[in-house]
């Protein structure tokens, strides 16, 4: 955890004696934790074209403007007479069950896929995966930049502190586009996963040196993927108000619970239709750390890869990069299947080895009980 350089910081103070700063209103800042680097448009698709209401006006030679006849003309780029209008938002909707969220849009994933790789770039992070035949996205590890303290100090110092201060939390995000089952539309997903670095060893007392840390798991955090599937919601066009108030409607919460079947495993319940289940256990792995490999809807199946995410920038004998950022030696995933099958009104949800045979073991217990944390 980096702190503050002493005289700097003195100076800083000093310096701060007679500012005063309002503290930034946001709570959510994020900054990538490596340089960003610079987009390049891909082979298949178009440049974006340019946006006209920032293109600085013709004068027709005149030599002189008045800013009436700026604003004339500023009205008419905003507005130009195309016929276009806003779209009716009836076409996007929020899913929610429990702490889970999704959206429903009526565009299909083709269309929306760069649309969502530009929103999280725009939001300050970098994108570490990329698969649009599986319609999953997944961001690179950054930091918040809202918990740093702001004040005068900082706001004197600016991008220098920014070079020196850090927070000791990571989060990551990771967004899949399913179609819909009408095979129109788009359900997108927003999961979120954190790392927080926490003190494994004592300061020492004789030699003063800084005790040992590592980074380790923090819970998944619903409100930031709300926020974020909020944010997204107002970058498709909905007003941020109305993209709030669509948010915060909801139905009830749905129960979970594991039951032993007959063969002596173990077996989790949903009081749910299946359609809806499939939509939460997606994003239930998501929450958790499962790659989900490939998904069957028709047979209920989703075949995932799972290492225990625990294990990840787990080792503190690693340097803060390498912890940081995930490198260096992991627990090897394994291959499961996870199945869903309706019941009368419910559903209920299976792990199964990479063969298809059910799987009696202290992992796939594991993995049950983690489902059923973000399921309950």
């Amino acid at each position: 955890m980096r702190r503050g350089i002493a005289a700097a910081a003195t100076a800083a103070l000093l310096l701060a004696g007679c500012v005063t700063e309002e503290e930034l209103s946001g709570k959510v800042d994020y900054k990538s934790t490596v340089t960003r680097p610079t987009l390049e448009v891909p082979p298949d698709l178009t440049s974006p074209a340019r946006d006209n209401r920032y293109v600085v006006p013709d004068t027709g030679g005149k030599t002189t403007a008045t800013f009436s006849g700026y604003q004339a003309e500023r009205r008419e780029q905003r507005n130009p007479a195309t016929g276009l209008v806003l779209p009716e938002f009836d076409k996007l909707r929020v899913e929610r069950a429990g702490t889970q969220r999704w959206l429903l849009v009526e565009d299909p994933p083709e269309k929306l896929w760069p649309v969502v790789k530009d929103f999280w770039q725009e939001n300050g992070f970098l994108l570490k995966l990329e698969l649009p035949e599986a319609g999953v996205m997944e961001t690179d590890w950054a930091e918040n930049r809202a918990n740093i303290p702001q004040g005068g100090v900082r706001y004197l110092l600016g991008s220098f502190l920014d070079q020196i201060y850090s927070t000791s939390e990571r989060d990551k995000f990771r967004t899949r586009l399913e179609r819909a089952a009408d095979g129109k539309g788009t359900e997108v997903y927003i999961s979120h996963r954190g790392m927080q670095e926490v003190y494994t060893t004592l300061r020492d007392a004789q030699t003063n040196a800084p005790g040992g840390t590592a980074w380790q798991p923090r819970p998944a955090d619903p409100d930031l993927e709300a926020e974020f599937l909020r944010r997204l919601m107002v970058r498709l066009g909905v007003q941020d108000e109305k993209a709030k108030a669509m948010m915060a409607s909801g139905a009830a919460q749905p129960q979970a619970e594991l039951k032993k079947v007959p063969d002596g495993n173990e077996t989790l319940t949903l009081a749910e239709p299946f359609d809806r289940a499939w939509r939460r256990v997606g994003l239930a792995l998501d929450r958790v750390g499962f790659t989900v490999e490939d998904r069957d809807r028709q047979k209920g199946l989703y075949f995932v890869r799972y290492a225990d995410p625990e294990s990840e920038m787990a080792t503190k004998d690693r340097g803060i990069i390498d912890r940081m950022f995930g490198s260096g030696p992991k627990a090897k995933p394994e291959q499961y299947r996870v199945q869903l099958q309706a019941v009368g009104q419910g559903t209920d949800l299976s792990i199964l080895n990479k063969d298809g045979a059910a799987e009696n073991s202290s992992t796939s217990r594991r993995i049950l009980a983690l489902l059923l944390e973000q399921l309950k």
